[in-house]
């Protein structure tokens, strides 16, 4: 595997987070729109949310609440 520096990680980290971002909001309306299928687009949904939340305490490490 190549070695990145630093700037490139975090290029990385943030695009990702961008795009954990956009598939949480499209499944969400995905689940707004959905009959019964609606329950496992939510899950989906808030798969990608945590996804989100990890990859920006990685970011901004501490500045997000912590939720129980």
């Amino acid at each position: 595997m190549a070695e990145i520096d630093a700037d490139e990680l975090l290029r990385r980290i943030r695009a990702a987070r961008d795009w954990a971002a956009a598939e949480e909001d499209r499944h969400f309306a995905a689940a707004e729109e959905a009959g019964e299928d609606r329950f496992a687009a939510s899950i989906v949904a808030r798969s990608f949310n945590s996804i989100r939340a990890v990859l920006d305490e990685i970011v901004e490490p501490g500045k997000h609440s912590r939720q129980g």
